[in-house]
């Protein structure tokens, strides 16, 4: 079985954009929110349905994000999620935003009551089977790091001419 690698395509609009025109900081947070929420419904599952049943709900804990290229009012976005770790109470996913725009480590913390809980065994094992081995978004973000290098040394105002 090949881990789940969901993709969900959004649209940049004139609300999620700066005075600039580009889209803002904090419509990339919105936007790999709505990638991760789009994974758990792959998996057949919603918020409301984990909640209700368990009691758990999922609270981000750390983000980490690389803007890599600003985006622009009606570009059509992809973004991909998919889990690269797990713990006891925690999810790591790895996300992107396609057309080489942002590369994100998002940590989940299980919460139920308030407080730090376990992962409950039934989405610990859907959890499990959605994220088997495969080369993770590691591999493709060091190429997409790469290829912008090259393309910034191509463009680059003190590139050697040649004469």
């Amino acid at each position: 079985m090949r881990p789940l690698v969901e993709t969900f395509a959004v649209r940049v609009y004139y609300e999620d954009t700066d005075l600039s025109g580009h889209l803002y900081h904090a419509s990339y947070l919105r936007f790999l929110e709505r990638g991760r929420t789009e994974w758990l419904r792959r998996l057949g599952l919603s918020h409301r349905e984990i909640a209700g049943g368990s009691g758990a709900i999922f609270a981000v804990s750390r983000l980490q994000i690389e803007y890599l290229a600003p985006a622009q009012m009606d570009d059509l976005l992809v973004v991909e999620t998919q889990i690269s770790a797990f713990r006891g109470a925690s999810i790591e996913f790895k996300q992107r935003l396609f057309r080489g725009l942002a590369i994100a480590t998002v940590l989940v913390a299980t919460i139920r009551d308030g407080r730090p809980a376990r992962i409950p065994n039934n989405l610990r094992h859907l959890f499990e089977a959605s994220s088997l081995t495969r080369p993770d978004l590691k591999s493709r973000v060091s190429k997409t790091r790469s290829d912008r290098a090259a393309n910034e040394s191509k463009h680059s105002p003190h590139r050697s001419s040649g004469s």
